[in-house]
C-alpha cells in the first residue's frame, strides 16, 4: 500500500471572478469543477486541472472573501510547484509573466538540477512552474490559450513550514510511506535548508519539501494561501486501510468523507499541516458532459434540492 503522489492543493481567494480569470486565461488550465465548499455552500469550490481534472493535476480554491489575508509562519503550505516541460518552457514563462505584468523571479537551478521560475498571483498566492524533464504528466487543455507544448501538467510539489521538521518527517516517512530524498540551502536564505520527500513512484507529482524554521510563530491559512493538500489513494477500500493506519499512529483522523467526486479523509500531521488523502474516482465527468466541465454551478445531489438557495447567495462569476 502506498499513496501515489499529489492528488490535489486547496488555497484561498477572496475574488472568484479574478481568480478565474488569472488561472485559466493566464496559466491556461481549465475550470473543471464550479462547485460550492459541501461545508459552507456560501463560498465557492473552484478546480482547475488538465482536459479532463485528472487526479494530480487539479489546483483548487475555496472562495472566502472575508476570512483575511494569509498569516506566513509554521504550520503552513508556503508554496505550490506546477510542472512544465523543460528550459525552454520556463523561458516563455518568463516573457509571458513579462508581458502580462506577473510578478516572477529569474529561472534558476532547483534542487535536481532541474530550472524552476517562482512568481505569485494577484492575491499574493506563492507558485512555481519547475521542468518535470518529461514525466507523465495531464492531458493538455484544447482550449487552452497557452500552446500544448508550454502548458502545465500538473502538479509538482508543495513545500511545508514546521517549526520542527523531526516530528513532520517521522510521520512522512514512518506513517505514509513517504522517502527522504535530499536536503538543500534555500535560495533566499542559504543557511538554512529543506528536506525533499517523494511517494509511490516518485518523480514530478510525488514531491513535498518541508522546511524547519523555530525562529517564526504560527502562521494561519486566508486569502493568498494554502489551506490543505490531498494525497492520492487509488480507491476506497485501501482509504479505509490507510485510516486505520493513522489512527493507530495516534493521528486524530476523519471518517471518510464523499466529496462526489472523490472520498476523502483528514488530519493534522504533528507541524499542524492539514493533509487530506483522496481517492483517484469516481471522477469531475459524474455528473458533467466531459465537454462542458465547469461551465455551470455543480452540486452534488444531496445539494441539488438547495439549489436555488445556494444560487442566490453565490455572488456571479465574472471573467
Amino acid at each position: 500500500m502506498e499513496l501515489h503522489g499529489l492528488h490535489h492543493v486547496t488555497a484561498v481567494t477572496g475574488h472568484a471572478s479574478e481568480n478565474v480569470r488569472f488561472y485559466t486565461q493566464v496559466l491556461g488550465l481549465r475550470l473543471v469543477k464550479k462547485t460550492v465548499n459541501q461545508d459552507d455552500v456560501s463560498a465557492y469550490h473552484l478546480f482547475y486541472g488538465d482536459e479532463r481534472g485528472s487526479p494530480g493535476t487539479e489546483l483548487t480554491f475555496f472562495d472566502w472573501p472575508y476570512v483575511g489575508p494569509k498569516v506566513p509562519g509554521t504550520g503552513t503550505i508556503s508554496a505550490i510547484g506546477l510542472r512544465v516541460v523543460g528550459k525552454a518552457a520556463l523561458q516563455w514563462w518568463a516573457r509571458r509573466f513579462d508581458a502580462l505584468g506577473v510578478p516572477h523571479s529569474e529561472i534558476s537551478s532547483e534542487w535536481d538540477g532541474r530550472s524552476v521560475i517562482r512568481f505569485t498571483d494577484p492575491e499574493g498566492q506563492r507558485l512555481e512552474l519547475a521542468d518535470d524533464g518529461g514525466a507523465p504528466g495531464g492531458a493538455s487543455w484544447a482550449k487552452s490559450p497557452v500552446p500544448a507544448e508550454m502548458g502545465i501538467r500538473g502538479l509538482h510539489s508543495v513545500t511545508l513550514v514546521v517549526a520542527q521538521g523531526g516530528p513532520t518527517a517521522r510521520i512522512l516517512t514512518d506513517v505514509l510511506g513517504f522517502r527522504r530524498l535530499t536536503q538543500y540551502p534555500l535560495p533566499d536564505d542559504p543557511s538554512r535548508g529543506a528536506s525533499v520527500f517523494e511517494a509511490g513512484a516518485g518523480g514530478p507529482g510525488a514531491y513535498v519539501h518541508v522546511i524547519e524554521r523555530p525562529d517564526l510563530r504560527p502562521g494561519r491559512a486566508g486569502i493568498g494561501g494554502v489551506h490543505h493538500v490531498a494525497f492520492r489513494t487509488p480507491d476506497e477500500a485501501e482509504q479505509v486501510r490507510w485510516r486505520s493506519l493513522i489512527a493507530g499512529a495516534g493521528l486524530g483522523v476523519t471518517p471518510v468523507v464523499d466529496r462526489y467526486y472523490f472520498r476523502s479523509i483528514y488530519f493534522q500531521e504533528p507541524g499542524h499541516v492539514l493533509f487530506e488523502i483522496a481517492t483517484d474516482g469516481p471522477g469531475f465527468a459524474t455528473d458533467e458532459d466531459p465537454e462542458h466541465l465547469g461551465e455551470r454551478l455543480a452540486l452534488p445531489p444531496f445539494l441539488e434540492p438547495h439549489r436555488r438557495e445556494i444560487e442566490a447567495g453565490l455572488k456571479p462569476i465574472e471573467v
